[in-house]
């Protein structure tokens, strides 16, 4: 799993060198970005965190962060152009950005990605593959019955090469 902390690693220094360059900071302003990022991840949901979640899970909705994009079609990952829940779009990192674990089944559960951008989303676990694009405005989801077992999560970027922050909520809200 090397490869996956050094893909989080290389995705957090994007997001500091945008927010450095789109503010033009000077040196003494790009650490102050980056203490206020640091004192932001200790209050706010961790960067791409897996999950193992049980019936009545708490709190709900369950909220984890990361930053969305790569270089591989989705299509790839998908190992299909399309699913039931729509097209494998946008391009992705080769390992998943989260883990969801479902410890037992779900007659309903909701995933959603919230981002400012496009952002697409793949999930493969028992029963096979499953895509979305744009499930509510730019942001993709998938609401339905879940059955126990591991959850792969990427979440892209409709185009490559392109990383934005992204929320991912968890929920069994109707």
């Amino acid at each position: 799993m090397l490869t996956k902390e050094i893909s989080r690693s290389i995705r957090l220094s994007l997001m500091i060198a945008a927010l450095a360059i789109s503010q033009r900071l000077d040196a003494p302003r790009i650490a102050s970005a980056i203490n206020t990022i640091s004192r932001a991840q200790e209050t706010s949901p961790p960067f791409f965190e897996d999950v193992v979640i049980d019936q009545n899970f708490s709190p709900d909705p369950f909220i984890v962060r990361g930053m969305s994009g790569g270089s591989v079609p989705g299509r790839e990952i998908a190992r299909r152009r399309e699913t039931p829940t729509g097209t494998c779009t946008g391009y992705f990192d080769e390992e998943p950005d989260h883990t969801i674990e479902l410890t037992s089944k779900f007659d309903y559960l909701k995933i959603e990605v919230r981002s400012p951008e496009d952002t697409t989303l793949i999930i493969r676990g028992p029963g096979g593959s499953w895509c979305n694009d744009d499930f509510d405005g730019k942001n993709p989801g998938m609401i339905g019955e879940w059955l126990p077992g591991t959850y792969y999560v990427w979440i892209g970027s409709f185009k490559k090469d392109r990383y934005f922050p992204y929320t991912l909520r968890i929920t069994q809200i109707k």
